[in-house]
């Protein structure tokens, strides 16, 4: 059992050590660049490339987009309880609750823990909480929202061009899904090394409530996940990717957002430094229960 939950999550820890080390060591990472690329261009090509080779149903597709947004809800509801007793303000922690890792850290992980088929259920997920987190989360964190923006967001014309993929069993040519698979080869790489790089630039203040909050975020994010499969009637796969995906620490995208808004940024950037910290014990034990 150990040596399998290693062979998990060492690539992901691993890789994003390396972003880390590059980063304190003050050596230049064009952080800009390889965001804009990754959501360009290799999101949209690991999402194509991934339900391309995989069989995925609609129906699993289109439960697993559910239970991505009764998570999401559960989460909200969470979220303001959470204000209402710690005093917080709802624009700082509905966010982070509502908008976890599924990218950077979910997505690797769902494919070395449960292989291609883990994947194709986990970029439903990524997609169903990317397009929630481009519109009514920019509203939420108080930076503009649009539907202009959105239909010209890349992850959204990904998932635009997947559904005939999943849905009327569409095949790629041989050429663009050979041209997909090169590029959708870079993004888990490019996602996990930004991810080092980003909480290498994070200083941590209030470490406590950090602590506090972002175990809050990461438990509930797991027993909501849980929940809501069960309610469903989900397989053990759609479940464990489920819970998984639901309990990925804050995304850094929660703290670009708070900086752009200027809403608390610090305390955003504490509460993803604590959870991504968390998570590195709580994954291991979240793994070993499905594996």
């Amino acid at each position: 059992m150990f040596a399998s939950l290693f062979a998990v999550l060492a690539p992901v820890f691993i890789v994003a050590g390396i972003g880390y080390a590059w980063a304190r060591k003050g050596l230049d990472y064009p952080t800009d660049f390889i965001a804009r690329v990754v959501m360009a261009v290799g999101t949209p090509s690991l999402v194509l490339s991934t339900l391309s080779r995989t069989e995925l149903n609609p129906d699993a597709f289109t439960s697993m987009a559910v239970a991505c947004l009764l998570c999401t809800l559960g989460m909200a509801l969470a979220a303001l309880l959470v204000c209402r007793a710690s005093g917080m303000h709802w624009r700082v922690l509905l966010p982070a609750f509502m908008f976890p890792n599924t990218g950077n850290m979910g997505l690797p992980i769902s494919l070395y823990a449960f292989g291609e088929h883990g994947l194709a259920l986990a970029v439903a997920f990524f997609l169903t909480l990317s397009i929630v987190q481009f519109t009514i989360g920019m509203a939420i964190s108080g930076t503009a929202a649009s539907l202009k923006a959105l239909l010209r967001n890349p992850i959204v014309i990904s998932l635009a061009g997947a559904m005939p993929i999943i849905f009327l069993d569409f095949e790629l040519p041989r050429w663009l899904a050979n041209t997909a698979d090169l590029l959708g080869g870079m993004t888990i790489p490019l996602m996990l090394l930004t991810l080092g790089v980003s909480l290498a630039s994070i200083r941590l203040r209030h470490v406590g409530s950090g602590l506090l909050l972002g175990g809050l975020r990461i438990g509930l994010g797991a027993a909501m996940g849980w929940a809501v499969g069960a309610a469903l009637g989900m397989d053990t796969l759609e479940r464990a990717v489920l819970v998984v995906q639901s309990a990925m620490p804050v995304a850094v995208f929660n703290y670009l957002m708070a900086v752009r808004a200027n809403r608390e940024p610090e305390q955003v950037a504490n509460l993803v430094m604590c959870s991504t910290v968390l998570s590195f014990a709580w994954l291991p034990v979240v793994l070993a229960w499905w594996m």
